[in-house]
């Protein structure tokens, strides 16, 4: 039985011989199983089409992870009408069974939670520690949506009249389609999928082209668990040949998104289009990008600021939307707070993280080209300290954390999201302008301030403008539960995935009166 009160799933311990010795275990296993291929799966059909996309891996581009089957537009309309058609029973299916239902995924994904980390790092190349987060959050988001949505299916407060019964029901709004990432290829994969499901909607669940493999192992635990064929239907493909038809098609109630700025826009652009049959306003919930900060005033402990700089900003890469892209200082801290992240960011080591590397490689060929231009322009608007020299990508899409001193706060470097271990240093003259410099991009995603001065925590708990703002620590890592996240702005919607209001997005309030 799980526990009443939720928890976050345990990080494994690697420094544990047993631990490490199950990742080499479950490494070696999910190595033996590259190159297979993955169907479509529509109302429990599995269609092998006959063109594939290759999933490679980036630290080592030659190797294919596996090949997904290529929607057609007419296979991915019919994903979309067979989650409508199937709406109507899964709608009636009692919330606790629902929930019992994500409750088996998550004991699923614990079952094979190493198996799940080493799939996440072949195909997206992270290190050991960052696919075990990956699986634990996965399996965070089942336990706490179960457990948020048996508290919405119960009692809802309301202030009956005399002489009537009256009810509030949360009710599901119909078939959705989830557009999850490639960042986080089980967590946030999951998390779109199971939150709309466990509320009573079906689901087209049509992954990144660049980690399908992840998203079919998903399939298979959803399955395993008992989810009933056409209740998520799954297709893979370019996001340019079946993307569009699958926001635009009119039995569809809900987009469901994650990702770059640009395709956020459009899909709302999109999304807001009434077709002919159409009966609703579809609903967006669309989570995008950051051009994250953290500040460093005078008063700060340098060193725990340096730390968190580091974690925050070359994590996987930097390849967060909540990765720290910035760091504006106060002039009397400035050069020792940048040598002491520099010293630290030297220490890390770039590899293949199948080895458990610190860092891996970025996604593919067209990220390391966008992180390329991005070191031309950094060359022309601050000062190289470290890093800035790419390998040719032909032996793994790798990068080595790159920092760039004396930034304009208005620079391209400052203000463009790059999605890779490229850091920017802005200098300001005292905390109030470090502030402003803070709220001075077009996103509001995540922001962090080390900082002493009580004063100044306060202020920035209040004037900092981001969705999810954290004091002398990192600025990476919201967890399920404690850190409701989602962000302002460009930044998306403002969903707070992991928080007591994000099923509501899934949901519609139905009021009942009955005169007695």
């Amino acid at each position: 039985m799980p526990h009443p009160d939720f928890r976050n799933e345990p990080f494994t311990d690697f420094a544990d011989p047993a631990n490490a010795a199950a990742m080499e275990r479950a490494l070696a296993e999910v190595r033996g199983q590259l190159g297979r291929t993955y169907p479509l799966i529509i109302g429990g059909e599995r269609i092998t089409a006959e063109r594939t996309i290759a999933s490679t891996n980036p630290a080592r581009p030659s190797e294919v992870v596996g090949y997904a089957s290529c929607a057609t537009a007419e296979q991915a309309r019919r994903a979309v009408e067979v989650a409508y058609e199937r709406f109507d029973s899964w709608r009636k299916v009692p919330a606790e069974e629902r929930a019992a239902l994500l409750f088996r995924v998550a004991e699923e994904m614990r079952r094979r939670k190493f198996e799940l980390a080493a799939w996440i790092i072949y195909e997206v190349s992270k290190n050991w520690v960052e696919a075990d987060a990956d699986v634990a959050e996965a399996i965070d988001f089942c336990e706490y949506y179960a457990r948020e949505m048996l508290r919405l299916a119960g009692p809802q407060r309301v202030y009956p009249l005399p002489g009537e019964r009256d009810e509030l029901r949360y009710i599901p709004l119909g078939a959705g389609v989830a557009i999850p990432p490639w960042n986080f290829p089980l967590a946030i994969t999951t998390g779109l999928t199971v939150a709309p499901l466990v509320a009573g909607n079906t689901v087209v669940l049509k992954p990144s082209p660049r980690s399908p493999v992840v998203a079919a192992k998903l399939m298979e635990v959803l399955e395993a668990a008992g989810v009933p064929a056409g209740v998520v239907n799954f297709v893979t493909g370019e996001d340019a040949e079946i993307g569009d038809v699958l926001v635009d098609h009119p039995l569809a109630r809900f987009i469901s998104f994650t990702g770059s700025k640009e395709v956020g826009i459009r899909i709302y652009e999109r999304a807001a289009k009434v077709h002919p049959g159409q009966r609703w306003l579809k609903r967006a919930v669309l989570e995008m990008g950051g051009k994250d900060t953290i500040v460093v005033d005078e008063t700060a402990d340098l060193d725990a600021a340096a730390e968190g700089i580091v974690q925050s900003a070359f994590g996987f890469q930097g390849q967060k939307c909540s990765a720290c892209s910035r760091v504006v200082a106060v002039e009397p801290v400035y050069d020792t707070l940048l040598q002491k992240v520099v010293e630290r960011a030297r220490r890390l080591n770039v590899g293949d993280p199948a080895a458990n590397a610190n860092l891996g490689a970025v996604i593919d060929g067209r990220a390391l080209e966008k992180v390329r231009r991005y070191l031309e322009i950094g060359r022309q608007e601050g000062r190289l300290v470290l890093g800035g020299e790419l390998p040719d990508g032909a032996e793994g899409y790798f990068v080595p954390p790159t920092i760039f001193a004396d930034v304009a706060p208005d620079a391209r470097l400052a203000q463009e999201e790059i999605f890779g271990p490229v850091l920017a240093f802005i200098k300001a003259r005292d905390f109030d302008e470090a502030l402003a410099i803070a709220n001075n991009t077009e996103y509001g995603l995540t922001g962090g301030v080390f900082s002493r001065d009580r004063e100044r925590l306060r202020r920035a708990a209040e004037d900092f403008h981001v969705g999810n703002l954290y004091l002398n620590r990192k600025i990476t890592g919201a967890m399920v539960g404690a850190h409701p996240f989602g962000g302002f702005n460009m930044s998306g919607t403002d969903s707070k995935t992991g928080g007591p209001d994000y099923l509501l997005l899934f949901l519609q309030g139905k009021s009942i009166a009955e005169k007695l």
